[in-house]
């Protein structure tokens, strides 16, 4: 299985968001599934927040893009690139004032192609590319945002992940909440981390019922 995974954290070591994905990709192979590992820290390479040049090139049709246009979309190429040949995605990130961290969003945005990572029809329907890939969302998120919870309803980061990745393909992605995770919070943040990594265990031996 070719894994591509990412973070997102600015923590670095510090990050509950990196440790729970490497708690996950280390149950799947425990459980003996090979791994291909295509890793991604998007501290270390931010993906370029689209501008003018990558606006007007990513709309060019193809065969009239200058050389300055194709260089503009080559980094944009090549992620798409990455996510089309993977076979899974883990997907790790830290809950940012609701949503998700602004270098994912530039993650999102050069990932989201018209004839790469998804087509127009002759009717207009979309069509994404991505459906035979599972995908993981791993969040930690200060407050709790659970079904119930006073902030519950501000959760804007599960539907934002899921609008985005549905649209170019990504089919019942999985998420898995590490809430709440306050430092002020000690017992209910090691609650909340103990919680996700049940729930990464359990969501690691599916994948493994799945595999052919």
């Amino acid at each position: 299985m070719k894994l591509l995974h990412v973070d997102a954290s600015p923590k670095g070591g510090r990050s509950n968001s990196r440790a729970l994905a490497r708690y996950f990709i280390a149950s799947l192979q425990e459980q003996g599934v090979n791994l291909e590992i295509d890793y991604l820290d998007l501290r270390q390479q931010p993906p370029a927040h689209i501008d003018r040049s990558f606006t007007i090139a990513a709309y060019t049709p193809a065969a009239e893009r200058t050389a300055a246009m194709k260089q503009a979309l080559e980094p944009s190429d090549a992620l798409c690139r990455r996510v089309l040949e993977a076979d899974a995605f883990v997907f790790a990130m830290p809950m940012h004032n609701f949503s998700y961290p602004s270098v994912f969003k530039a993650f999102i945005d050069n990932i989201v192609r018209a004839e790469l990572t998804y087509l127009v029809d002759d009717s207009g329907h979309y069509i994404g590319q991505l459906s035979r890939q599972k995908a993981l969302f791993i969040t930690t998120r200060g407050t709790d945002m659970r079904a119930g919870q006073p902030l519950s309803h501000m959760d804007a980061l599960t539907h934002s992940l899921q609008s985005a990745f549905g649209f170019v393909g990504v089919q019942a992605p999985t998420f898995v909440d590490a809430q709440p995770t306050q430092f002020a919070a000690t017992i209910e943040r090691e609650q909340a981390l103990a919680r996700a990594r049940i729930e990464l265990l359990a969501v690691a031996r599916d994948w493994v019922k799945q595999l052919p």
